[in-house]
């Protein structure tokens, strides 16, 4: 079966992320199809891409460039310097590339970093980030970020909020979407047909008992308990500093995790480059590299790949399991 290619898109104009696709493109251009959607004047000089008219041209220029699908920005850029003219530019290629997705012209969105900062200053951007975005392009209420890698995935069920608003927003409601949604992720996206949750406790060794909280006897357990009558495989609450080495972890396929840290220390540790973020509850397939626009880097050519090269490979990989259900 072919398959569409993948849309890379370009992220923020003046940080790393032209650097990258061309870089992933020389490690890729032989295994899987994938198209950079953005403005052909922010490749990095002396690049030597492939323009396409159309997102399935892509398949076949792969062997001979990266293949480029132009979108016109208000202005040219500089490295390290984002210029808020560009924001639309950005916001649009994003929609673009859910458009092209969604009416089956890809198979796939990886996004290449952008900065917040950037799109509010140039265009009032209303969202906190990518994923809601893309949640709100799609029409869906509820998304569940996924860091992802071959040693460990794991999912915060709360993300950038302080640590102090962490008990207050980690409501029954919310770890109950949070493991529904990457159950059902897993299944669809990852052929995993009875996915093995564990679920971190919030508090030090999972409350014990009380004595350290009691957010684990009063929500958590009577839920995790109403789940596994349903079918759920879950093991929780548990405590977090016993949930990371080699034998737990081969215990569960995902850790649910109760607050940003607490997911994302562990899979950063243990395999810093290599972290592939995944939106789980999205209407198609998104991946993104787990790092930033790296603007003190932009345009020296030090960018490392690893992490771009990996969430194209596991786009690749969700979209042949998604055909196989």
């Amino acid at each position: 079966m072919t398959r569409p290619p993948i849309a890379l898109t370009c992220g923020e104009p003046a940080g790393i992320g032209a650097e990258l696709a061309f870089k992933a493109h020389a490690a890729l251009k032989g295994e899987l199809a994938f198209f950079w959607l953005g403005d052909p004047r922010h490749l990095p000089d002396g690049a030597a891409p492939v323009l396409i008219n159309h997102p399935a041209e892509a398949p076949a220029a792969m062997a001979h460039g990266l293949p480029v699908l132009a979108h016109d920005f208000a202005a040219p850029t500089t490295p390290g310097q984002p210029d808020p003219a560009n924001a639309s530019g950005v916001i649009d290629v994003i929609a673009r590339a859910v458009d092209l997705v969604q009416t089956g012209a890809a198979s796939a969105i990886c996004t290449l970093p952008i900065h917040k900062k950037a799109l509010k200053d140039g265009a009032d951007f209303a969202y906190p980030g990518h994923t809601e975005y893309l949640a709100a392009l799609a029409g869906v209420r509820r998304v569940v970020m996924m860091l992802a890698s071959d040693a460990l995935r794991v999912v915060p069920a709360t993300i950038h909020i302080p640590l102090h608003d962490v008990a207050e927003a980690l409501t029954a409601d919310l770890l109950e979407e949070t493991i529904r949604i990457t159950h059902a992720g897993l299944q669809a996206q990852f052929a995993i047909p009875a996915p093995r949750l564990a679920v971190a406790g919030l508090n030090p060794h999972a409350g014990e008992g009380g004595a350290m909280g009691r957010e684990e006897l009063d929500m958590m357990i009577p839920l995790l308990d109403r789940l596994r009558a349903e079918g759920f495989d879950l093991a929780g609450p548990l405590s977090a500093d016993t949930m990371f080495h080699p034998a737990a972890r081969a215990r569960y396929d995902a850790a649910i995790c109760a607050y940003h840290d607490q997911a994302l220390i562990p899979i950063k540790t243990l395999d810093f480059d290599n972290g592939v973020n995944v939106t789980l509850g999205l209407p198609f397939i998104r991946t993104s590299p787990d790092h930033g626009t790296a603007f003190d880097i932009a345009g020296k050519g030090q960018a490392n790949p690893a992490s771009t090269i990996a969430a194209l490979r596991m786009a690749a990989r969700m979209v042949q399991s998604a055909d196989a259900e």
